[in-house]
C-alpha cells in the first residue's frame, strides 16, 4: 500500500487530489475500483474517465478533466511510462527459486562462466563458451561452441544460441527463440536436386537488444547477422542470413525480412509485413502492417500496401481506387445513351 505522495515523488508527477489517499494496486481504466490506480494515454479511451472508479488515474496534462469526478489525478507527461513503473511497484516478478549452476546443468569443462551467472536445469553449455556477470540461463536453454554472452543477459527457457553467436549485455532472448540457426541457401543442379549452401558465419546482437518467443535468426553464410543496439523484436519473426538491422530498430509479430537486407536507425515493421533480400531501408522508415517490400527505400516516411508506397501516394491510389465503382456506372450510363443515339441514327 502506498499513498498518491509517495507515488508523485516516484514517478516524478503533479498530484490534483488527496496526498495521503492510499493505493493498494493497478488495472485497467475499464476495471479500477477505489483501491487502484490506472492511467489514461490513448484517447481512444477518454470517454471512460466518466465511468472510472479508480482511486487515482494519471494522465496527461491535457487530458484532464474540466469537471473533475470525485477521483485523484496525477498530472505526467508519459502516462503509460509513468504507469509501467508502478506496476513494478506492485506486481513482483516471480522468481525460479534456482540459484548458481543447478546439478543437472552439463557445462564443458573449457566454458569460462562468471560466479554470479544463474544455470537453471537441464541447460547445456558447449566448449569454449563465455558468459559474463549478472546473466541467467533458464531451463533447457542450449549454448553452442564458441558463444560469447555478455553481462546482465537473460536467456528465457528452451532457448537455443548456436555456435558462435556474440550477445552484448543486457540481451533479452524470449523462450523458445533460436540464434544462429542456418540460413536458407540452396544451389540447383542440372537434375534439380537442392544442395545446402554451408552458413559458416555467425549472429550478432548488440547492446540492449530483445528478441521475442520463438523468433529465428539465422546465421550469415559468411560474415554476420547483425542485430543493432537496442532494437527490439516481437514474436514469431524470421530473420534471415546477414541481415543487417541497425539501432533502435522496432520488428513487430510475424514479420519476415530476407538475406542481406540492411536497416538504418529507428524502423519500424509492422506485423505481418514482408521485406525482400539485398534491399537498404533508411533510417526512420516505418512500415506498417502487411506491407510487402520489394525495392529499397531510401526516404524516411509511412509505407503501405503491396507493393510498399510511401503515404502520401498511397493514399491518392487508395482514394481514386474507391472511386471506381462510380466511374463504372457513369461509364455504364454513357454506354446506353450512345446506343440510344446509335439507333436514332439508323433510324
Amino acid at each position: 500500500m502506498k499513498t498518491l505522495q509517495e507515488l508523485c515523488h516516484l514517478i516524478g508527477a503533479e498530484l490534483k487530489g488527496d496526498p495521503s489517499y492510499c493505493i493498494e494496486g493497478v488495472e485497467d481504466i475499464t476495471h479500477a475500483d477505489r483501491r487502484h490506480i490506472t492511467f489514461l494515454e490513448n484517447v481512444r479511451y477518454q470517454k471512460h474517465l466518466t465511468t472510472c472508479q479508480a482511486g487515482a488515474v494519471i494522465l496527461h496534462p491535457s487530458l484532464l478533466p474540466k469537471e473533475q469526478q470525485d477521483t485523484n489525478y496525477l498530472l505526467h507527461h508519459n502516462p503509460s511510462s509513468a504507469f509501467q513503473q508502478l506496476i513494478e511497484v506492485f506486481i513482483k516478478k516471480p522468481c525460479s527459486g534456482f540459484k548458481g549452476v543447478h546439478p543437472t546443468a552439463v557445462i564443458h569443462p573449457t566454458a569460462q562462466l562468471d560466479a554470479s551467472v544463474t544455470v537453471g536445469p537441464h541447460v547445456v553449455i558447449d566448449a569454449a563458451v563465455i558468459i559474463g556477470a549478472g546473466t541467467q540461463i533458464d531451463a533447457g536453454v542450449y549454448i553452442g561452441p564458441e558463444v560469447c554472452i555478455g553481462q546482465n543477459c537473460h536467456l528465457h527457457p528452451k532457448v537455443v544460441i548456436e555456435a558462435g553467436s556474440q550477445l552484448g549485455h543486457r540481451v533479452v532472448v524470449q523462450a523458445g527463440a533460436v540464434i544462429g540457426s542456418d540460413g536458407f541457401g540452396y544451389h540447383t543442379d542440372k537434375q534439380g536436386n537442392h544442395h545446402s549452401l554451408k552458413q559458416l558465419g555467425i549472429v550478432v546482437l548488440d547492446d540492449d537488444v530483445e528478441i521475442g518467443a520463438n523468433t529465428t535468426i539465422d546465421r550469415a553464410r559468411f560474415k554476420s547477422t547483425y542485430i543493432g543496439k537496442g532494437t527490439k523484436i516481437d514474436n514469431l519473426v524470421q530473420i534471415a542470413h546477414q541481415v543487417c538491422l541497425g539501432k533502435n530498430n522496432l520488428i513487430v509479430a510475424q514479420a519476415g525480412i530476407a538475406g542481406s537486407t540492411q536497416t538504418g536507425d529507428q524502423v519500424v515493421v509492422g506485423g505481418q509485413v514482408g521485406v525482400a533480400g539485398h534491399l537498404v531501408l533508411a533510417s526512420g522508415v516505418v512500415l506498417t502492417a502487411r506491407c510487402a517490400v520489394s525495392k529499397s527505400l531510401d526516404k524516411a516516411d509511412v509505407y503501405y500496401g503491396a507493393p510498399a508506397q510511401a503515404e502520401k501516394e498511397f493514399k491518392k491510389h487508395f482514394f481514386a481506387m474507391r472511386k471506381v465503382g462510380r466511374v463504372v456506372e457513369r461509364f455504364e450510363d454513357l454506354e446506353k445513351k450512345f446506343a440510344h443515339l446509335l439507333e436514332q441514327d439508323e433510324d
